[in-house]
């Protein structure tokens, strides 16, 4: 099974050295750094407003725990959003370029 993870982080130091270390690390195939985006949440009992970007990024199922530890190792944020959807379907030479990409 394949994931597309959601990860927002605060800068694009933040974003490329997550992204480097997962990619270089086998734990996900690919990350998109997608800049420009506006996060508004509740945290510590006040609204904040941040800038942000948002990492896409593409793995498998069984790197997930792995993938997932390693972006709370390198985040700055106490509790960073990670959020893993499952890939229902995809070119299966995307898909098989991930498991490649992943092993």
């Amino acid at each position: 099974m394949y994931l597309t993870v959601f990860c927002t982080v605060p800068d694009r130091q933040t974003a490329q050295r997550i992204a480097q270390t997962l990619v270089h690390e086998g734990l996900a195939a690919c990350v998109n750094l997608l800049p420009g985006i506006t996060s508004v949440y509740r945290w510590q009992g006040q609204v904040q407003e941040n800038s942000e970007l948002l990492l896409l990024i593409k793995t498998q199922q069984a790197h997930y725990n792995a993938l997932e530890t390693r972006i709370k190792e390198l985040h700055p944020y106490q509790v960073p959003e990670i959020i893993a959807h499952k890939i229902e379907a995809g070119s299966k030479d995307y898909l098989d370029w991930i498991a490649e990409s992943t092993r």
